[in-house]
């Protein structure tokens, strides 16, 4: 039961040999009109780039240089209906807000290869820093135009097997996690020479603040800052990451032990548990006590996640926005409600913190938004890429034999991933100090038994 799925492996491949073949930009097949997109007061806060990794085993109809110059023009393809994929970042000095210039300015492709077998880089579950490699950050041929930087980059990198690997990075101004699986169904369909899966909806005013802002509810959950340019301060807030050594490892919560604590999370004998709720609920009180000071049960401990208010706010958004359409929910209690209160209580919190989440208390956190320049606040976060079928795509070549974010040690940010093999099963990524990981760890199998 709640196994650990692996610690670092010791024969963790440190060099992928990789080697840059090409890189190029990418242009729009026809000039758009220039405009300059509106981005909502959800999407303000997170301009950096998110890297996603999607690993495919050889393919006799589709080797790597035909996989990379189908990805190609279909890249440029989908820079019609993603018009601002090919713009820039930039302030509006009039309004002192981020938008994006849809100038046509381009994506960044990157072709590349490595010496390694795909089969060489081990249990893909595990992040190995080495899977930087795997995805451009910046593209060179713009390093004298530094505000130039495309919002999104895509690198096909092929292994000596056949295998290879598709690596994204794009900011998160463009898409939160559910749009990007959309933008990957129409990558996938657009490369078999298909229609788009979905028109994406890129109307950001959909969640302008309302004008005026109302601020209805305390929201705990969001931190006010100084008032520093927001690109600036957003960047500063967001990759604040710790510079003390952490220990990282993954435990395995199988689809029998989800089971025996969605059980253990029922108040009634016929009440309804979620997956996330429960799972979420579990990891809360193992990171809230495994806390250096875990002797003090009187302290209050939050814990944050996102909650999708696509069909929350009203009128409901389309399914196909391609913005960020993600709030923060929140959670607190007390250690000793934590460590004493049954595990159904622990779930009805977490639970209770999604139900928050209705139109007007969404609408008053994005006019709050725009009167504070501030972020979410809290012990940690969740961030679940558990549901969102990344894996699930299918490209001409088939499904990826793995899709997983590039992962960065967080202690303040716990990853919930797929397990490849146990569909229903969850994969729980955790970065704390030593001495905070062993107690996380005797409490993870503890409070899954108890």
């Amino acid at each position: 039961m709640g196994a650990m799925y692996q610690e670092s492996p010791s024969d963790l491949l440190q060099d992928l040999k990789i080697t840059i073949r090409d890189s190029c930009m990418v242009f729009p097949p026809q000039e758009s009109k220039r405009q300059s997109l509106f981005l909502s007061n959800i999407d303000q806060v997170l301009n950096f780039n998110v890297q996603t990794l999607h690993f495919f085993a050889s393919h006799k109809d589709f080797p790597p240089h035909l996989v990379a110059e189908k990805l190609k023009r279909t890249l440029q393809k989908l820079l019609v209906p993603y018009d601002f994929l090919a713009g820039r970042l930039k302030m509006n000095l009039q309004t002192g807000r981020l938008e994006i210039d849809c100038n046509g300015a381009g994506a960044g492709f990157v072709v590349a290869s490595s010496d390694r077998r795909l089969e060489e880089l081990g249990d893909l579950v595990y992040p190995n820093p080495a899977f930087q490699e795997l995805i451009l950050k910046g593209m060179d041929i713009l390093q004298d135009k530094l505000d130039d930087q495309p919002l999104c980059i895509v690198q096909v990198t092929s292994f000596r097997c056949g295998g290879f690997v598709i690596g994204l990075s794009t900011n998160h101004t463009a898409f939160d996690g559910l749009s990007f699986k959309t933008f990957l169904d129409n990558l996938a369909a657009v490369a078999a020479d298909k229609p788009l899966a979905v028109n994406p909806c890129n109307d950001r005013q959909l969640l302008a603040a309302r004008s005026p802002p109302r601020v209805t509810f305390p929201h705990p959950e969001l931190l006010k800052l100084n008032n520093s340019p927001l690109g600036q301060e957003s960047k500063a807030a967001v990759f604040d990451v710790s510079k003390e050594a952490l220990d990282f490892k993954i435990f395995q919560l199988t689809s029998g032990d989800i089971s025996g604590l969605k059980e253990k999370g029922k108040r009634h004998a016929n009440g309804r548990v979620s997956g996330f709720n429960v799972v979420t609920a579990h990891v809360w009180r193992c990171k809230a006590l495994s806390y250096e000071d875990n002797n003090n049960l009187e302290r209050v401990s939050t814990i944050l996640y996102a909650v999708n208010i696509r069909p929350r706010v009203m009128p409901a958004l389309p399914d196909s926005y391609a913005g960020n359409a993600v709030l923060t929910a929140y959670a607190s209690a007390k250690c000793k409600e934590l460590e004493e209160g049954p595990l159904w209580r622990v779930v009805e919190m977490v639970a209770e913190g999604a139900k928050r989440m209705t139109d007007e208390y969404a609408k008053s956190a994005i006019d709050w938004g725009e009167i504070n320049k501030g972020f979410p606040n809290g012990e940690f976060l969740v961030s679940s890429w558990w549901r969102l079928g990344f894996e699930e795509v299918e490209y001409p070549w088939g499904c990826p034999k793995y899709s997983c974010p590039l992962v960065y040690h967080r202690k303040d940010i716990i990853l919930l991933f797929p397990d490849p093999v146990d569909k229903n099963g969850v994969n729980v990524l955790v970065a704390l100090p030593s001495n905070q990981m062993n107690k996380f760890e005797s409490l993870f199998h503890k409070f899954l038994i108890i």
